[in-house]
């Protein structure tokens, strides 16, 4: 009996070691409409797959399909309410539609600095939003980061009387279309991936995005000038379908919210130092910052938006909320 003692304890390694794989790698797609692999949304979600890798014994990864490989926000979100897509990081204007509360972060100056939006969406006014897209069929894990939004045109935009009738892409959404109507401007719905083109063409004259789109879309190429008018901070989110996220245990549930959760970390720190690099490149590129802007004015002629769309007592309690966060 001796002699095969080895071959035993070699059996007994060999079943601890199947023991400790999982017994199916499953690997969830997750979609992202931005060009760039290292762009701050996209290495966030590649770097909570990290996490889940590592934490779930290599059982749960994902796979980030960028630069619209699955189609627009408003088709990859169709296809997360079905579950034909499991993760899918989207802007929050894309949603309005769908979930009333993400109207409330969207809505133009809101915040009135950055510390001030993460601090509101870290606490309860953002995990209230989140959960507000559940009867959608969509679960809301993470809001990342979009910096300040502000229009870039083929000339200075300084005052409300510069934005009259100007022909300026807006995100597919009824609010972005009030918003840019109550600038004076003609707004113009349309995915990302049109803008380069519409904007070369003279088919618009201007469109409105954070620095880091400015440049990693290139746009910068085809208009100029890119005046802070800082209107909306309207964060990112991460979700994902309720029906493969329903399908989950709750131990593994707890552990997509936390890779989520701790995913933010990261995200916010790439998207500091993508903020830095992309205001390099183009400044570099012949962009010239317009910083003289009336926010005031700007702000006053939001009064209609804010009586269309914060139209009930609970919009009205979570802007006040969030209005009172700072």
């Amino acid at each position: 009996m001796t002699r095969f003692r080895p071959l035993g304890l070699l059996a007994a390694a060999v079943l601890s070691l199947t023991a400790a794989l999982p017994a199916s790698a499953v690997v969830f797609r997750s979609a992202d409409v931005h060009n760039a692999d290292d762009y701050p949304t996209v290495a966030a979600v590649k770097h909570m797959s990290e996490l889940l890798e590592k934490r779930s014994n290599g059982k749960y990864t994902i796979k980030v399909f960028n630069k619209s490989a699955l189609g627009s926000e408003k088709q990859t979100l169709d296809q997360l309410k079905i579950g034909a897509l499991q993760l899918n990081r989207v802007n929050i204007s894309s949603l309005n539609s769908l979930c009333p509360k993400s109207l409330v972060p969207t809505m133009p100056f809101l915040f009135d600095s950055v510390a001030h939006m993460r601090k509101t969406l870290d606490g309860p006014v953002g995990d209230e939003i989140l959960r507000g897209c559940e009867a959608q069929g969509m679960v809301g894990l993470a809001f990342y980061d979009s910096g300040s939004r502000s229009i870039y045109a083929k000339k200075p935009v300084r005052t409300p009387a510069d934005t009259k009738g100007l022909k300026i892409r807006v995100q597919p959404s009824e609010l972005w279309v009030a918003v840019a109507s109550a600038m004076g401007a003609n707004p113009t719905p349309m995915p990302a991936g049109e803008i380069y083109t519409a904007l070369k063409t003279g088919v618009i004259d201007a469109a409105e995005n954070n620095i880091p789109s400015y440049d990693g879309f290139k746009h910068y190429e085809a208009v100029k000038f890119y005046s802070r008018t800082e209107h909306s901070m309207a964060p990112e989110v991460l979700l994902m379908s309720k029906i493969v996220y329903d399908r989950l245990s709750k131990a593994d549930q707890d552990l997509f919210r936390a890779a989520a959760k701790e995913s933010v970390v990261f995200q916010r720190k790439k998207w500091d130092e993508q903020e830095q690099k992309s205001l390099a490149i183009v400044t570099k590129g012949g962009a010239q910052f317009v910083s003289d802007v009336d926010r005031a004015a700007f702000k006053a002629a939001m009064a209609p938006v804010y009586a269309k769309f914060i139209n009930t007592p609970d919009l009205q309690r979570l802007v006040k909320a969030t209005q009172d966060s700072k």
